[in-house]
């Protein structure tokens, strides 16, 4: 091992298979070695004693909405909620920015937009949509992670949802390129028929929106999906599955030969729809919340490993827009920052599971899955991308410790767990004690070569 530049010293190195007292030696932004007592000449020493040192978080799936609608949210703020809950990657939606990805020159402009203003590493998905076909090459050179489809009603009208035609031949052309489709699975049909049905019945609350959107809409969409990736060859990813019965949908399918995943969000792990009813449009997200029942077999799933990334869906709006009833309020969860400290309450100290799992859902599991070379574990030869926690502290969440633009949440109030002392991105303090330090300093991540039969993530 080369001569250190920094050691972080004395920690429960939280690595892929257990949890070690041990130091971990930085060069040149990467982690050079993990061991007790690593020689350090000259190094600079960070005392880690009495925290666990966890892989910098990987949050595949945020809309972060620049350029175009910074009023939103931005890449300043959401990456610096990111930072400062111990994450260190994410990978921003191709909407609610304007323009929406779906060209080489709008991905050029979120590209510098980010570059500018981002704290931390983040990756660029792009949209698959009705006419975009020729784009989407020119996308994967610039280094797109994938390529994000509507299956219903994005709500933006300059995004607008694939028929199963365009899916088919997107996801044709996509498996020549190497690239995964992610969908966003609810049967347009089933939605707008129902949404209908609830309007012309003077139906306006949480409890209507949620029939609007029934399990059976996702279902459908997600077997539809997984079906035209296996004949297509494509890669597919399925993003915030909100049933148990989703998962196994995507997990039959994985085991007839699809190379296909899932994700879900802290809202389905924690709330339900009648938490929906108490909370009003702050929790308003398509899909919609489900029953308690589904909550506790999403939580099965993830101690079975066959549920194995955990993503925020941070998709914010001003108050504004989620004034109003609940069927015309925006649809979209704020919670990026809070998305490892949930897991670690509501998953570790409550269900008991693992660090390293923990480490897995909201780290390791989307850097593998979506080709993050050097993201996501505490390995040699990994970036030198740590957060250092107090696993040990737990608290109520305060509406002003969110770094959001818009400090609104469902999960103001709940129980959180492990406080963040210092987040490391590529071996340099980004956030210490809740303070930035230092200038944007985020790098664009692209999919390191496909190698071998990734359906063994």
């Amino acid at each position: 091992m080369a001569d250190a530049d920094l050691v972080v010293r004395g920690g429960a190195v939280v690595r892929p298979d257990s949890v070690d007292r041990a130091d971990v030696a930085i060069v040149d932004g990467r982690i050079a070695g993990i061991g007790a007592g690593l020689p350090a000449t000259g190094a600079e020493e960070i005392d880690a004693t009495g925290l666990h040192v966890f892989p910098g978080g990987v949050d595949p799936h945020v809309h972060f909405n620049e350029p175009g609608r910074t009023e939103w949210e931005g890449i300043a703020t959401g990456s610096e909620a990111l930072a400062a809950g111990g994450f260190t990657t994410y990978a921003d939606m191709p909407l609610n920015s304007d323009p929406v990805t779906t060209d080489a020159g709008a991905f050029d402009r979120k590209r510098a937009a980010a570059e500018a203003a981002s704290h931390v590493d983040f990756g660029l998905w792009a949209g698959l949509v009705p006419g975009n076909a020729r784009h989407l090459e020119p996308l994967a050179r610039r280094g797109a992670l994938g390529f994000k489809a509507f299956l219903c009603d994005s709500g933006l009208p300059e995004f607008p949802p694939v028929d199963d035609l365009t899916l088919a031949e997107g996801m044709r052309r996509c498996a020549e390129l190497g690239a995964i489709v992610l969908v966003h699975a609810e049967s347009a049909a089933m939605v707008a028929g129902l949404a209908r049905r609830a309007a012309a019945a003077g139906g306006r609350g949480a409890r209507d929106f949620a029939d609007s959107r029934p399990a059976l809409a996702e279902l459908e969409a997600i077997n539809r999906a997984l079906f035209l990736a296996g004949e297509t060859g494509c890669a597919l990813h399925v993003v915030h599955v909100s049933t148990p019965r989703g998962v196994e949908l995507v997990e039959r399918a994985r085991a007839a030969g699809v190379d296909a995943s899932c994700e879900t969000c802290p809202h389905y792990l924690l709330l339900t729809a009648s938490d929906a009813e108490e909370l009003g449009a702050v929790a308003k997200c398509a899909p919609p919340l489900r029953t308690a029942a589904d909550r506790d077999g999403l939580w099965a799933a993830i101690e079975r490993r066959t549920l194995r990334i955990v993503a925020s869906d941070h998709s914010p709006c001003p108050p504004a827009l989620k004034a109003g009833d609940f069927l015309s309020a925006w649809g979209g969860v704020s919670g990026c920052q809070t998305t490892r400290h949930l897991v670690l309450e509501h998953g570790h100290a409550r269900r008991g599971l693992s660090l390293p799992a923990v480490a897995a859902l909201t780290a390791m599991g989307a850097a593998r899955r979506f080709r993050l070379a050097g993201k996501g574990a505490i390995e040699v030869g990994a970036d030198a991308d740590l957060a250092l926690i107090d696993v040990g502290r737990a608290w109520d969440l305060r509406a002003d410790e969110l770094r959001y633009r818009h400090r609104q949440s469902p999960f103001v109030g709940w129980r959180a767990r492990g406080r963040v002392a210092r987040t490391l991105l590529r071996g340099r303090t980004v956030l210490r004690d809740g303070g930035l330090s230092g200038p944007p300093s985020g790098r664009l991540l692209t999919p390191a070569q496909r190698s071998g039969d990734q359906r063994t993530w």
